[in-house]
């Protein structure tokens, strides 16, 4: 079983969300991410086919990319992604099941958390880092106020994240950042406007800090 290189993320800490993904356009989309300088990227269990997605995708890029499962809720589920190929599991709230699991087979896992409390709980559960979600109703400063009492827990930004304030994060103490919709506009892969992504991707890497 392969999985993440976390010390390989953390020297390109930007993860692409990919959310309803159609078969036919799999290919053409990681094509333009391996282009675009994006090394990790995880299909959410909520796009239908989601496996498959999973298993075609590592099969034909798992050697280059490091492809993970979003939205992962259940134990069973994240057999089964693991199964398909995934080399890491992200989910919008701390599964404690899930976690213990992750930590058992030692793969990386990012749990979602918003409140302090669910930080320290989603930490102390194992996290690779703590994914705050969704950072953008509070922004870069609730990092910083977060470190102060996490000095040493490292979290990742999701939702919200543009390449204008995508510095201002990493200043204030994110690890890594997230992304979605803000690179994978529906109507951009249903266009096949794939220059477009590829050029926005390379802005939010532009937009990390020296």
């Amino acid at each position: 079983m392969f999985r993440m290189d976390l010390e390989r993320f953390r020297m390109k800490p930007l993860m692409g969300i990919l959310r309803g993904l159609l078969p036919e356009e799999l290919e053409p989309l990681f094509d333009t991410i391996l282009l675009s300088g994006l090394e990790t990227v995880e299909i959410t269990l909520n796009t239908p086919g989601a496996f498959k997605l999973i298993r075609r995708a590592s099969r034909l890029y798992g050697k280059k990319l490091m492809i993970g499962a979003g939205t992962v809720l259940t134990v069973t589920d994240l057999r089964k992604a693991l199964d398909a190929g995934a080399t890491f599991i992200v989910s919008p709230v701390l599964v404690r099941p899930v976690a213990r699991e992750c930590v058992k087979r030692k793969i990386p896992v990012f749990p979602g958390a918003f409140t302090p409390r669910e930080v320290y709980d989603a930490w102390t559960a194992g996290a690779s880092m703590v994914k705050i979600f969704p950072s953008g109703c509070l922004g870069p400063g609730y990092f910083r106020e977060l470190k102060g009492p996490f000095r040493d827990v490292e979290l990742l930004a999701c939702s919200g994240v543009t390449p204008e304030n995508v510095g201002e994060y990493f200043r204030s103490g994110a690890s890594a950042v997230a992304v979605g919709s803000g690179i994978f506009r529906r109507d951009w892969i249903q266009s096949r406007k794939f220059t477009l992504i590829r050029d926005k991707i390379q802005a939010y890497l532009k937009g990390f800090p020296e």
